[in-house]
């Protein structure tokens, strides 16, 4: 009898090897799918692709995807879809728009405001599908023709006709806030190691690269506040708990809806994060602006390991899985192969992810 109890105890106490611990991990696809892609590259690509430019060429089309995608994985992580993310990335962009240059508004009052509008959106789309019972696929889809053609009319209303609103540039010109949503931050240091001779300069001596495009620092913050969150707060339990069983969860004194209601709310203001930064880099606002991103942001999360039924999944691979977005998307421009191979590795990817997530699911359950 004895025995056997030190055989159980010794069972559960057995520790897993670091390649048993690193399977279980949601990210683990995706951090492949870089190295692989970063090989696959460095074989056909020019040698240009990984300078520093080439790092911030891929790396910007990356980030603001990426934004998309960690507030898209948070979601679908606690068992919901939001299909209209990309439409939401339109709509508040016509928002700030219109505070900033129809209104005439600061951005200390236009972005909060901004975020808030975004929000109020994402709560609506929360509150339908916990009060209705309908799949947030149905409901996401929905705003996402809804919010697109608001973003239309509303354009027209705030032009006189146009479907793009001009301007936007000018009016936060001077502004102290703007450096933050716009631009490159660190130009002081990059002017200073060009000086050096440690970054590549023109022949005028200025640096190739003036500074980190301020849609990296947001992405990189957004990916380990998020990550913190999921990770090493209640919070990140909580949202755990609602995408793997609602029920016992609520049963558990989980506040299922309040979680589902909040990570609306903040898929919606990472869509007003892209809107705002995307905006003033271009000094405009259309409403095709966002178009098609719900489909990669979820690709993204899904190749980052999140699983379609909720309960598991990173904000780190989502983080990894927008990277590999932007290294392909851009670094097919540095070979010779013709750009719309990006269509099909964009359906091959999430067909890959899907079929190891389901694998690691399995291993990790002990389902059969």
């Amino acid at each position: 009898m004895t025995d056997t109890a030190n055989v159980a105890v010794d069972e559960r106490l057995k520790a897993e090897s670091f390649g048993a611990r690193m399977l279980k991990r949601p990210e683990l696809g995706a951090i492949a799918g870089v190295i692989l892609v970063t090989i696959f590259f460095l074989v056909t690509a020019d040698s240009t692709m990984f300078t520093l430019s080439g790092l911030m060429n891929f790396m910007t089309p990356a980030s603001q995807l990426g934004i998309l995608a960690i507030g898209a994985a948070m979601l679908m992580i606690g068992g919901e879809f939001d299909l209209s993310i990309g439409s939401m990335v339109a709509f508040a962009g016509l928002f700030f728009g219109v505070c900033t240059v129809n209104w005439g508004l600061p951005l200390i009052i236009g972005i909060p405001a901004t975020f808030v509008f975004a929000g109020l959106v994402g709560a609506i789309n929360g509150n339908i599908v916990i009060r209705s019972g309908l799949p947030s696929f149905i409901v996401t889809l929905a705003f996402l023709f809804i919010l697109r053609g608001l973003s239309l009319v509303g354009l027209k209303m705030a032009t006189g006709g146009s479907t793009q609103l001009r301007g936007v540039r000018e009016a936060v010109e001077g502004d102290w806030l703007a450096p933050f949503f716009s631009g490159d931050a660190f130009q002081g240091l990059f002017a200073s190691l060009a000086a050096a001779g440690i970054v590549e300069t023109f022949n005028n001596g200025t640096p190739k690269v003036p500074g980190i495009p301020v849609e990296i620092i947001w992405f990189v913050i957004i990916a380990l506040l998020a990550t913190y969150i999921l990770l090493r707060t209640p919070v990140g339990n909580w949202v755990f708990a609602a995408g793997g069983d609602k029920n016992a969860a609520a049963n558990s004194g989980v506040p299922v809806n309040r979680v589902k209601i909040a990570l609306f709310v903040l898929t919606a203001c990472c869509a007003a994060m892209v809107a705002i930064i995307t905006v003033m880099d271009a000094g405009s606002t259309d409403a095709r602006r966002g178009f098609q991103k719900e489909f990669e942001a979820i690709i993204a999360a899904v190749i980052g390991g999140c699983l379609l039924t909720g309960g598991y999944g990173s904000a780190i691979g989502a983080f990894f899985g927008a990277i590999i977005f932007g290294m392909v998307v851009i670094g097919l421009t540095y070979t010779d192969f013709d750009q719309d191979w990006f269509q099909v590795f964009l359906g091959g990817m999430l067909l890959i992810a899907v079929l190891f997530n389901n694998a690691i699911r399995k291993r990790v359950t002990g389902e059969r």
